[in-house]
């Protein structure tokens, strides 16, 4: 199927367009067209796919089972749920609010909220394909790997009383959840499906642009001077650079797939992706309404440093 897609993409930039890919603009459309439909198909089949899944884990569930577990069994199973629900950093915030007042844990919670945006299907399935399988697994393992020892941290810091206070009133009921035939599961699916596609494909559709311009007119050079392996303090200036930035796992990885073609290390690059999608300024805005300043700085400093040493570790050994 990926070779028809290229096909296409030759097909409208070179035959009917009349340019070639080897020029700037050649190149940078060719790329916008052939990832667009590519990321898509995979989103959709993946969505649909993980959605099945979640039918059997709705909120309310999802909630119970995290609370009856100790804490750091607690952090493991709220960071692997989060690889099973494909929510941006700012989406992941309600159910996070969920999760507070509920009971979960406060390090609990925090392990759902980087895992969520940072590590999930889309992400698996994307950086497999455009990297293989070797790094896909290698960065899901030591993104739950964060979202599990940030938790953790946090949690032992006993930082409660930094949550807003209004956030513990709140009262969610714990009704029963209805049991699903086949044909309900595969109708929701597809509603979850139209719904995340089309919340997401702007953000899709900016980052693969942004990707295309950085592959067909950044020079090669320019990157590899402020960003190269050569660099020592390309990772941080890489979190640093991504932590203002918003988008989610599948808009950020063509940009990530454009900056590693023109020579940036690859733990660099993905540690920019873990800095964009686990951490962002919507995502601080929505965030301060919740935590209160300490307990807000100090989930944005554990994250960050963790994922500064992750990408030190990619640099190391790939």
């Amino acid at each position: 199927m990926f070779s028809f897609l290229e096909i296409f993409a030759d097909l409208i930039v070179v035959h009917w367009l009349g340019l070639s890919i080897e020029t700037h603009l050649g190149g940078a459309l060719h790329f916008f067209i052939y990832d667009t439909l590519k990321i898509f198909i995979l989103l959709s089949v993946i969505i649909f796919a993980v959605a099945i899944i979640r039918s059997w884990f709705p909120p309310e569930r999802t909630k119970r089972i995290l609370s009856h577990e100790r804490e750091y069994v607690g952090n493991v199973m709220a960071a692997l749920l989060g690889v099973v629900t494909p929510f941006c950093s700012c989406s992941a915030v309600p159910l996070f609010i969920g999760f507070v007042e509920s009971g979960v844990p406060l390090g609990v919670t925090f392990s759902f909220l980087i895992s969520s945006p940072m590590v999930n299907e889309v992400a698996l399935i994307l950086l497999w394909g455009m990297f293989g399988w070797k790094i896909a697994l290698i960065y899901v393992g030591t993104g739950l790997l964060v979202a599990i020892v940030a938790g953790i941290v946090i949690g032992r810091l006993k930082m409660e009383r930094y949550v807003q206070d209004y956030v513990w009133e709140i009262k969610v009921g714990d009704s029963e959840i209805a049991e699903q035939s086949w044909p309900e599961r595969f109708a929701y699916a597809r509603d979850y499906t139209s719904g995340l596609l089309k919340k997401i494909w702007p953000y899709v559709v900016i980052g693969i642009g942004i990707g295309a311009f950085i592959h067909g007119y950044v020079p090669q050079d320019f990157l590899v001077k402020w960003a190269g392996r050569d660099n020592p303090f390309a990772v941080p200036l890489a979190v640093a650079l991504g932590v203002p930035l918003y988008a989610n796992a599948a808009g950020v990885i063509p940009i990530v797939q454009a900056l590693t073609a023109k020579g940036m290390a690859i733990g660099t690059v993905l540690a920019f992706m873990m800095a964009v999608t686990a951490l962002s300024l919507p995502e601080a805005v929505i965030l301060s309404n919740v935590l209160k300043k300490p307990l807000l700085a100090t989930f944005f400093g554990v994250v960050a440093v963790a994922i500064v040493m992750v990408g030190y570790l990619f640099n190391i050994i790939l």
